[in-house]
């Protein structure tokens, strides 16, 4: 919203959304006044609708309404920012309608990349990254021509337990996992960025978005959050984005391409002393980084399966069920469990999904899961990490 007053004309937030944010949506109501918005909660979406009587703006209801929201005709680009597998009929519904789709929705990418990118090129649609790191990735392409390309390095921040010992990573409070030191999220991408599942559905994404196999994506930790991912060319020369970590900036960017305008983010200051450091993430510390490799090299229903399961075992930890160290393990278990389909259609990702939420849910309710540990097995355990 702060991007789209800043522009100013010609853009506009002609639709909005939300599932559960009341109050924030009836907000922004109020101060853009837009056509549409949907709401995908159903005793939201009752409130939301007696708030908005006489004020000219039109309710969509649940993921039938969103869906209906982005094909609409006043609608001309969408940002997707829904977090999970919730996103992927909307982000299909944008790019099926040939329009641009501003992509923060990483979900859709790790479970229906392979119909979603199809789709974009069958009707011309334009896929545009929003995550910082694909953004950053994205501007630095730029710089030379896809055969040029050598490795894509995503940057992460490592989160709150970069340099924990294992022992309080695995009985990590919520809390402690909610602390990001960089970034304020909410609190499935907070505890993704903890386990670093996050920076594994990244990894999984950018393989897609640029059409790069995983061994050619490398991950690197980089605590000050200034550099969002480098492209290294196969001359040796490694291009890099810059900016102090503000959403406003890669959200512009996406708005605005191919064109720049003058920003509202937040601006590098190059008269203090300030340093940047890297280092290879610690597969021990973070076995979800390792599993979202094995995954993308397998690819099929495995991305779907890993979403799935994951989004449960987030809640489930968010829910006092299971540890804080027993997410990836559920995860892996039920990746352990699941029969890949190699060329699924729409119907067999929503099957897996289906499927893997059932699976995980039965896991982190049983309570043989106090003891189990994660089993590096199954999905690609042969796979072999990037050279650090």
């Amino acid at each position: 919203m702060d991007v789209i007053r800043h522009l100013g004309e010609p853009y506009q937030a002609v639709a909005l959304s939300a599932h559960r944010h009341r109050e924030r949506l009836l907000e922004q109501v109020r101060q853009v006044r837009p056509a549409a918005v949907a709401v995908t909660d159903d005793q939201t979406a009752d409130a939301v609708e007696a708030a908005i009587v006489g004020s000219g703006t039109r309710l969509y209801r649940g993921a039938a309404g969103l869906v209906d929201l982005v094909r609409r005709d006043d609608v001309d680009i969408v940002l997707s920012a829904v977090v999970g597998a919730a996103g992927l009929p909307a982000a299909l519904a944008t790019v099926s309608s040939g329009k641009t789709l501003a992509l923060a929705n990483k979900e859709s990418l790790v479970v229906a990349g392979s119909l979603l990118i199809p789709e974009a090129r069958k009707h011309g649609a334009t896929l545009l990254p929003v995550d910082s790191e694909h953004s950053a990735v994205f501007q630095a392409l730029c710089c030379g021509k896809p055969a040029e390309v050598s490795r894509v390095i995503l940057t992460a921040s490592g989160g709150p337990f970069r340099d924990a010992p294992l022992d309080k990573i695995q009985n990590a409070t919520v809390e402690d996992a909610l602390n990001h030191p960089t970034w304020r999220m909410g609190s499935k991408i907070s505890i993704d960025s903890a386990t670093m599942f996050n920076k594994g559905l990244e990894l999984i994404e950018a393989c897609w978005l640029f059409d790069v196999p995983p061994d050619r994506v490398q991950v690197v930790i980089h605590p000050e959050s200034i550099v969002h991912s480098m492209v290294e060319f196969v001359d040796g020369s490694v291009i890099a984005q810059l900016s102090p970590p503000d959403m406003k900036t890669p959200i512009q960017y996406a708005l605005t391409y191919p064109d720049r305008a003058p920003g509202c983010g937040r601006r590098m200051d190059w008269s203090k002393l300030f340093s940047l450091n890297f280092r290879p993430p610690d597969f021990e510390r973070f076995p979800a980084l390792k599993l979202a490799y094995n995954v993308a090299a397998t690819g099929g229903t495995a991305g779907a399966v890993l979403n799935a399961a994951n989004e449960v075992a987030v809640a489930a930890f968010l829910a006092g069920k299971i540890r804080f160290g027993e997410i990836c393990g559920t995860v892996q278990r039920t990746i352990d469990a699941h029969q890949v389909q190699r060329h699924p259609t729409l119907d067999d990702l929503l099957a897996a999904d289906h499927w893997a939420r059932q699976q995980a849910t039965m896991m982190t309710e049983s309570s043989a899961l106090i003891h189990a540990q994660p089993v590096a097995r199954g999905v690609g355990a042969d796979y072999h990490l990037p050279v650090q």
